[in-house]
C-alpha cells in the first residue's frame, strides 16, 4: 500500500492558506504510509490549475489534523515518489487545532 488511507474530500476545515502563506512552512519529510489523500483521482485540470504545486510551489501540502497527515496537494509528486521505490516525500506540513 503507498498511502495510510485514500481519501475523498477534506475532513478538516477551510485553513485560508495562501500560496504566499504556504511558501513560508518549511518542508520536511513525511512517510507515504502516513498520508491520508484527499482526492481519490488525479485531475488533469486540477493538475494544470495555477494553483496546483505542479507548476508552483516544490513541495506538496499536507495538513497535519487531529493526528492523521491529509495530502491536501501534491498528489502527482507523491505518485512520482512510489514509482521512484522512495517511501518519503518532502512536504509542507501545517498543523490544525482540531
Amino acid at each position: 500500500m503507498i498511502f495510510k488511507r485514500v481519501g475523498d474530500g477534506r475532513p478538516y476545515p477551510e485553513h485560508g492558506l495562501t500560496a504566499k502563506a504556504w511558501a513560508q512552512v518549511p518542508p520536511r519529510q513525511v512517510r507515504l504510509d502516513d498520508l491520508v489523500t484527499t482526492k481519490d483521482t488525479l485531475q488533469l485540470t486540477s493538475l494544470l490549475d495555477e494553483d496546483s504545486t505542479y507548476f508552483g510551489d516544490l513541495f506538496a501540502h499536507v495538513v497535519l489534523w487531529r493526528g492523521e497527515y491529509y495530502l491536501e496537494d501534491g498528489l502527482h509528486r507523491a505518485l512520482r515518489a512510489a514509482l521512484q521505490q522512495r517511501n518519503v516525500l518532502h512536504a509542507r506540513v501545517v498543523r490544525m487545532e482540531g
